[in-house]
């Protein structure tokens, strides 16, 4: 995503990303449960990963809907990419969290090995995955591909493949890079995403 420090004279007003993105660290940065949650994977000392999906994707959309109570989440989704990692790590991980932090159902996932597993429960195959940032670029919707980490000096970074647009403007678009449309419109279904976030709008394409 472009910052600020990318251009040698920035504009007076932010470009819409670069707003997008303060105000996403904002909104986190308020929620003392999410700035808890983000403490405890850091602890972990992984490499490379955010928080992300589904726990960031509805704090933006019941904020922009004005909701009090934030909407009940099933997971806290935690991506890593570690090449090198064993297999197993990533219960081992989910374990810890749930020791450090409760509250939460964690889903601890090294995007490193995606490729290992994904055709025995999907019947699908997939090439390996090369980054963190590919990783996310593979998730159903574009607004869910959103992450957001917690460096040593307590300053927050956002990973988004696809930008904030998307997530900010309550645009619900299918990311077609691994899950088929049929499937996309099956999680618009079962997640109630139009009853629970009216104001959204379902994009064709």
């Amino acid at each position: 995503m472009q910052s600020q420090h990318e251009q040698a004279n920035p504009p007076t007003a932010p470009t819409p990303e670069i707003g997008h993105e303060q105000r996403l660290c904002a909104l986190v940065q308020s929620s003392e449960t999410l700035m808890a949650a983000l403490r405890a994977i850091r602890s972990l000392g992984l490499h490379s990963w955010c928080l992300g999906a589904g726990i960031i994707r509805a704090m933006v959309w019941d904020h922009l809907h004005g909701y009090h109570e934030p909407s009940s989440v099933p997971d806290a989704d935690v991506a890593f990419f570690d090449a090198l990692a064993p297999h197993g790590l990533d219960v081992q991980l989910a374990q810890q969290l749930s020791a450090l932090l409760q509250g939460f159902r964690w889903e601890v996932v090294n995007q490193a090995q995606v490729h290992t597993w994904y055709p025995t429960v999907f019947g699908q195959e997939v090439a390996p995955l090369t980054s963190l940032v590919d990783g996310l670029a593979t998730w159903p919707e574009t607004a869910t591909c959103v992450g957001v980490y917690l460096d040593l000096d307590d300053g927050l970074h956002v990973v988004a493949p696809f930008g904030l647009s998307d997530l900010f403007e309550m645009r619900l678009r299918h990311n077609p890079r691994r899950v088929p449309f049929e499937a996309f419109m099956h999680r618009v279904r079962s997640k109630r995403f139009l009853e629970r976030w009216p104001k959204l709008t379902l994009c064709s394409t």
